[in-house]
């Protein structure tokens, strides 16, 4: 039974507060802060939102017949709970849930514990939701509330995530002695959320087993008693330490499984945080599932001078998907404290991307270490809520999914020190904030900064010719190093128009369209296609079915699977090295770089294809129009359809060859003008800086390096 108390009909100008008895009471749609907003919206779900941070008044649209994504909106933010729908009872907790906490409003401790049993999404909500059940209710009823509820052993998921609030929180609600009882007698989670208890409780630590009864590498490392510091004394220079999460995918394997421009982006810019006078160190943050600690069970990693990577374990045999963020949101909290505080040195900045659980995760540890928290914040999937779910008359998961993801993203950015923005069409901030009106007053209303990101400089290697030789005979001539699947394209091939996409293979990157447009308009008569991204060993089910629907594809069109080449993942160094073979000259290559993304939030692979002199075409939905201009320094593509991307394929390749060198001449020019992780690592740097009161000691550490 919920213990909120619902108004009927919206209080406007009302107080907003919380009962004694935890009874939700006030104004349930106007957020903190509350003002006269902008004219309605003509999206409705940005317009939702706007009423809630604003406190404009509108009529409510919602009830039987009008949508799933009106009515849970309408009920999430705030308005009357719409009638004549048959709620399932998680989709109005959930509501319930978040509601409180964007309004700062408090449940009882015991409604929180009654959500242990639930999904990963009401997990999460209600652990967001406990810190305001602190404030009103106190210490004392939240502790006894956990022990009731853990004193009648739920199923073991339930347990785990009880026990997993007690530790997040402080809390004692058991013994030690009954804590190790249930860690002996429970499944794999409660025992590991046990552990993870006594770990943080008086006399806890010596009721836990040792490490050499460890099942595997994750429960040995769980158990290693305390260590020495994890960073070297050496490498603790003045200045800030900053940490920058990359829980999905693997750093040096961009084009593999979720591995994309973000592992390239944090790559570099590791070194050149570290390279700023600023920033002690840097510290990224990855996970290893138990199959990659079986190989390489150590923890930290030297990356360059003043830039680490640590490893956080994951139970799990694989890597971890998105959607398996939530199921290990509290273990990812409890080893980002354990490690990132066990580095020797006081954490200082944590900067988060994604707005998803393994986030979620770093944002608590970052509160639990006295870190700020800085985030970059994006649209998505704010921008497309209304186009992918407006005309549901039922709730789906994949609704629900994105809610979900609104929702991390609203308390990413309600615990952040600063907010950045990644620049969107305009260049600033305005895109974000439409999605995001909460952050309209942010730098004195200003908005969030927008820092372009940038990408490093490429270095030619000693065997720079030959090296481009190879990867152009890989492509022309086949050969195995590439891992290529179908015939060589062959020498003739570079007489017509070439075409290069490099991506992970994922459909948010849309390289079956490419082939549909690329064969439904019939340019596979007049031009070849390379595409290359997806894993050789283990490739994931994404990839997979990517491969296979490219393979239906070329079925239905015999005559142009010798035009086709679709190459395995291949290093980025070895992306701009065959970028840079096909662009010069001397190779008698006219190839394009096509960029076919439903959207792309900034571009580093489109940025890196200008920089190497390819003439490129890249979505026009996300920030990429900020700094490619169409007809100006590139092509900019409808990728809402086949049809649309092939009329924007067939404009590439009906322009004469002059007037694609002009065009990739000025579109390298952007690059090299203001696009280095120089730039964008200075650029972080101030708003790192923002976040540090004058005279403290992170302030003093950074300004004796300035």
């Amino acid at each position: 039974m919920e213990d909120i108390a619902l108004p009927t009909a919206p209080a406007a100008g009302s107080a907003t507060g919380a009962a004694g008895d935890g009874t939700v009471t006030g104004n349930v749609f106007a957020g903190p802060g509350a003002r006269t907003g902008p004219a309605p919206d003509d999206d409705v779900f940005v317009d939702l939102r706007s009423t809630f941070w604003t406190g404009r008044i509108r009529p409510a649209a919602a009830g039987a017949g009008a949508g799933a994504l009106l009515n849970l909106t309408q009920a999430e933010y705030g308005w009357p709970f719409p009638e004549g729908i048959a709620w399932e009872a998680e989709d109005l907790s959930l509501a319930r849930l978040r509601r409180a906490c964007r309004m700062g409003l408090a449940h009882s401790p015991e409604t929180l514990t009654g959500h242990a049993g639930g999904s990963d999404r009401l997990r999460a909500a209600a652990a967001e939701a406990w810190p305001d059940a602190l404030r009103v209710h106190g210490a004392d009823s939240a502790r006894d509330a956990l022990r009731e509820a853990l004193r009648h052993r739920p199923a073991g998921a339930a347990t785990a995530a009880l026990l997993d609030v007690a530790t997040a929180r402080g809390l004692r609600p058991l013994e030690p002695e009954e804590a190790a009882e249930l860690a002996a007698a429970g499944d794999r989670a409660t025992r590991h959320a046990a552990w993870r208890y006594l770990a943080g409780v008086p006399g806890g630590a010596s009721l836990l087993p040792v490490s050499a009864e460890a099942e595997d590498p994750y429960e040995r490392l769980m158990l290693l008693p305390g260590q020495d510091p994890l960073l070297p004394a050496a490498a603790r220079r003045p200045g800030l330490l900053v940490a920058q999460p990359m829980l999905l995918g693997g750093l040096d394997t961009p084009g593999e499984g979720l591995s994309g421009g973000l592992s390239v982006l944090l790559s570099g810019l590791g070194d050149a945080l570290a390279d700023t006078g600023a920033v002690a160190a840097v510290v990224t943050v990855v996970t290893a599932s138990r199959s990659e600690l079986a190989r390489d069970d150590s923890l930290l990693h030297a990356r360059g001078p003043g830039h680490w990577v640590l490893r956080l374990p994951v139970d799990a045999e694989h890597p971890l998907g998105q959607h398996e963020m939530g199921a290990h949101r509290e273990a990812l909290a409890w080893w980002a404290v354990r490690l990132l505080g066990g580095l020797g040195a006081r954490l200082d900045v944590l900067h988060a991307r994604y707005a998803d659980d393994g986030s979620l995760a770093m944002a608590q540890a970052a509160e639990r270490l006295g870190a700020r928290l800085v985030f970059t914040a994006t649209p998505d999937p704010h921008r497309q809520m209304t186009a992918r779910h407006g005309r549901a008359p039922a709730a789906s998961d994949d609704l629900r999914d994105d809610l979900h993801r609104v929702f991390v993203a609203d308390r990413l950015v309600e615990r952040a020190a600063r907010v950045v923005a990644i620049p969107g069409q305009q260049g600033d901030a305005s895109e974000l904030v439409r999605h995001f009106p909460q952050l309209a007053a942010a730098r004195d209303g200003a908005g969030p900064a927008a820092p372009p990101e940038g990408i490093q400089p490429y270095v030619p290697a000693a065997s720079e010719a030959s090296d481009r030789a190879d990867l152009l005979g890989m492509v022309l001539g086949g050969g195995g190093s590439g891992g290529a699947r179908r015939a060589p394209l062959g020498p003739d091939a570079l007489r017509e128009p070439l075409l290069l996409c490099v991506g992970r293979l994922h459909p948010v990157k849309q390289q079956d369209m490419l082939v549909r447009a690329w064969l439904e308009r019939g340019l596979y008569r007049r031009s070849s296609l390379v595409l290359i991204g997806g894993a050789s060993d283990r490739p994931s089910a994404a990839e997979t079915a990517m491969r296979a629907r490219i393979g239906r594809l070329l079925a239905r069109h015999p005559g142009a699977a010798h035009r086709l080449v679709l190459l395995t993942a291949l290093s980025n160094t070895r992306v701009r090295r065959l970028e840079r073979a096909l662009a010069d000259p001397a190779s008698g290559a006219r190839a394009w770089y096509v960029c076919p993304s439903a959207k792309e939030e900034f571009g580093i692979a489109v940025l890196e294809a200008m920089d190497a002199g390819l003439p490129t075409a890249a979505p026009e939905r996300g920030g990429v129009r900020h700094y490619l201009r169409d007809g100006d320094n590139g092509v900019l593509l409808d990728t809402s359809s086949a049809p649309a991307l092939g009329l924007g394929l067939e404009r590439m390749l009906d322009m004469p060859p002059s007037a694609a060198r002009a065009l990739a001449a000025r579109g390298r020019a952007t690059v090299t003008s203001g696009y280095t992780l120089t730039s964008t690592a200075a650029a972080l740097v101030e708003e790192y800086l923002a976040t540090t009161p004058p005279g403290t000691p992170a302030d003093a550490r950074a300004a004796t390096r300035g």
